[in-house]
């Protein structure tokens, strides 16, 4: 079982390394230091599983992991992280990461990396426990950035409040037409199916 190890610790690397090819079956095929080199290297080499730290420097384990899913929705990503990750580890969860593993516990390093390679997800006890408490913590973004233009919040904020097309366009003085273009543009950008689920969106992540 072929693996990329990418972690900007040397220490931490080396001992990994050391650990995991201990066990026969499994071969580290090359080391990286950023998400950077974890997006060559795991081109190059093709690994069975990637085996990457979460925060590093100039591309992090997030954006990496983001970039090689969307080329390879199978690929095997295994993050390494902290207790002090939290935001990392719900990202991680959404663009498909197959596990997480803290750094201190390296006995549980082999077992998770063959578990992973069996077709299973892996997360640590401590981080099943936190998990609840984390995805429910609200996700506040600005419209900016995610593309909407202040028009389009304001029909975002009456679609919230329940008001119909009709109702939209008397309030905002705009033709019916008009807004159910807006909010057709508005369900795309944000890859969303209906006015339910649009609402919901605002109150998970835009309201104030």
């Amino acid at each position: 079982m072929r693996i990329l190890l990418v972690d900007d610790d040397p220490i931490v690397c080396m001992s990994l390394k050391t650990i995991i090819e201990a066990d026969p079956d499994l071969t580290i095929v090359a080391t990286g230091t950023n998400g950077m080199e974890a997006i060559a290297l795991y081109k190059q080499h093709q690994p069975d599983i990637l085996l990457m730290d979460i925060r590093m420097p100039e591309m992090t384990g997030i954006e990496a992991a983001e970039s090689l899913l969307s080329d390879d929705a199978a690929a095997k990503i295994l993050f390494l992280t902290t207790f002090s990750d939290d935001e990392y580890i719900i990202k991680a969860l959404r663009i498909g990461a197959k596990g997480y593993l803290l750094k201190q516990h390296f006995d549980s390093i082999v077992p998770s990396v063959k578990t992973v390679l069996s077709g299973q997800n892996v997360y640590g006890d401590e981080i099943m426990t936190r998990l609840p408490e984390m995805m429910s913590r609200p996700q506040t973004v600005s419209a900016a950035t995610i593309g909407l233009s202040e028009k389009e919040l304001q029909i975002v904020e009456k679609v919230s409040e329940g008001l119909s097309n009709k109702e939209i366009s008397d309030t905002l003085y705009l033709s019916e037409g008009t807004v159910r273009n807006y909010i057709s543009t508005i369900l795309e950008k944000l890859e969303l199916r209906d006015r339910t689920q649009l609402a919901i969106y605002y109150y998970k992540h835009l309201r104030p």
